[in-house]
């Protein structure tokens, strides 16, 4: 069984509402939309020492309530975060007793990410292992290799996102949600791709991630947009 926080993943996927500017408004939103989860991009927004940041926590969790996962996304990943690599993992070190998950790149400095995944199973904490290619979505046998590592690393849940060229490329993912042996996040970008962040939970991705207005990754839906459709189809 795999839980961020209350929400618990083994009955149904999980819509997370990533929070990217104007955090308590957002939070606030993304609720009234149906959001069960929210990512705090501290990257996005702009945050960069660790007071803010709980001052900010503190907020979401008197006012709004949802589990939290924080993120602090290498900009190799699709990430706005601007300071040292130091500065980064710190504030992910300091803020991990105050949420529920955290996330960290696959591609990340192996003591950065060793440190944050440590740190986050000592506390109880869930830890997202992310892969992101913003150019091409790889061949089955390459999704599943990064899938595997990110789980040998210690992820409890492998999050995988590619850009989609072609339809075959969608199917290909899907292929391999649907061929996970332990937890994923499977998401295919762009327009080619967006059905699948609707879809996908149905071949057994875990997470799907929705924007509160503005999207922040290629092919985002609305919370409202990811919950409408859903309700249909699962």
């Amino acid at each position: 069984m795999v839980k961020i926080g209350g929400c618990d993943l083994s009955k149904e996927a999980a819509v997370v509402a990533v929070i990217s500017h104007s955090p308590l408004e957002q939070a606030k939103e993304a609720r009234l939309q149906g959001a069960d989860i929210l990512e705090i991009r501290l990257d996005l927004l702009g945050i960069e020492d660790t007071k803010s940041t709980l001052e900010l926590l503190a907020s979401l969790k008197s006012e709004v309530d949802l589990p939290c996962i924080a993120t602090n996304r290498l900009p190799s990943d699709g990430g706005k975060w601007e300071g040292t690599e130091e500065d980064r993992i710190q504030i992910l070190l300091e803020v991990l007793p105050f949420v529920d998950a955290v996330d960290v790149e696959l591609a990340a400095p192996a003591d950065s990410r060793e440190k944050i995944i440590k740190l986050a199973h000592e506390l109880g904490k869930r830890v997202i292992v992310s892969h992101h290619d913003f150019n091409e979505t790889p061949s089955i046998e390459k999704m599943k290799d990064i899938l595997e590592r990110a789980w040998k690393f210690g992820g409890d849940i492998a999050k995988f996102a590619a850009k989609a060229n072609s339809p075959a490329d969608t199917i290909n993912l899907l292929r391999v949600t649907y061929e996970a042996i332990k937890p994923v996040c499977m998401i295919s970008m762009g327009d080619l791709g967006k059905h699948t962040r609707v879809i996908a939970p149905l071949y057994g991705s875990l997470l799907t991630y929705g924007a509160v207005g503005e999207a922040v990754a290629p092919g985002q839906l609305t919370i409202a947009e990811l919950k409408r459709t859903m309700k249909v189809l699962l």
